[in-house]
């Protein structure tokens, strides 16, 4: 099975994205790839919450969404859109950071609303306060394919290994892993989190990310790290997106799961221990 992971530097105009990643959906379907996975944020990369208020929409009005879904379907591919900004109704204003599976036929089959909370002070030069504008999901969640169960995170959620605990005992033999990475802590540790939850699991991990500068026109400029990643369930690193926008091809040989599985079957020997004296949580 063939898969295309999208690096974009998306801008913070939504309508502007939707031919750019069309036309990598196209070039991805060219060489072969059945199942075409885009980063977080794919509509809009902004620092600015007033801008997102005025561009961003409701999923049943959302430009990009009906965009990317008559895509897959001319083209007959399964789309991981790896996700979306999106208003929500909520009274505190707050958006959804939201992942979508859609089929080849354009449906919807699942949705994941990212769970972690990118609020954290890097350096003196990057800081966010992700909770700020979006809500966190509450729900983990494995879709149904006809290559296999997709369980999906975004972004910051690679740092907590339960959830994609939860995914593999749930059956998942793929987990993504969208992202817009900041550059410090994606040289740090993007690539290790990655391969780590790849051989806690025995999955494959599928990470399409936001790359570079973006072209953004209000607010504080906003970089990403890039590196779409591709890492097989025995943890070597299949592919490497680099720094550019572009397509990633990997083939993924799905007989490594039960193989890696096979050789540490850790996901049949958890077992529940007490918690440390004094622990709160």
């Amino acid at each position: 099975m063939r898969a295309g992971l999208i690096q974009l530097s998306s801008s913070d105009v939504p309508a502007d994205n939707i031919p750019v990643i069309r036309d990598y959906m196209r070039q991805a379907h060219a060489a072969g790839a059945g199942f075409i996975l885009t980063p977080e944020v794919t509509n809009c990369v902004s620092n600015s919450r007033a801008h997102q208020h005025s561009v961003l929409q409701h999923e049943v009005d959302d430009i990009t969404l009906a965009a990317l879904r008559d895509e897959a379907a001319k083209l007959g591919v399964w789309l991981l859109i790896g996700s979306l900004g999106l208003k929500t109704g909520d009274a505190d204003g707050r958006f959804a950071n939201r992942s979508f599976m859609i089929s080849p036929t354009g449906e919807i089959m699942a949705r994941y609303d990212k769970i972690h909370m990118f609020d954290v002070n890097i350096d003196a030069q990057e800081s966010f306060k992700e909770s700020a504008g979006y809500r966190p999901g509450e729900q983990a969640v494995v879709a149904q394919t006809d290559f296999g169960k997709v369980g999906m995170t975004i972004c910051y959620d690679v740092r907590f290994p339960h959830l994609h605990r939860a995914l593999g005992h749930a059956g998942a033999d793929i987990i993504t892993g969208p992202a817009a990475f900041s550059p410090v802590s994606g040289a740090a540790h993007w690539h290790v989190l990655l391969r780590a939850r790849a051989i806690e699991t025995g999955c494959f991990v599928l990470a399409p990310a936001q790359c570079g500068k973006h072209p953004v026109s209000t607010g504080k400029p906003r970089y990403t790290y890039g590196h779409s990643l591709a890492v097989a369930p025995w943890g070597e690193v299949l592919a490497d997106g680099g720094e550019d926008p572009g397509v990633t091809l990997v083939d993924l040989d799905m007989s490594k799961i039960a193989e890696a599985r096979g050789r540490i079957p850790t996901l049949s020997h958890d077992r529940d221990f007490a918690k440390p004296e004094g622990t709160s949580a």
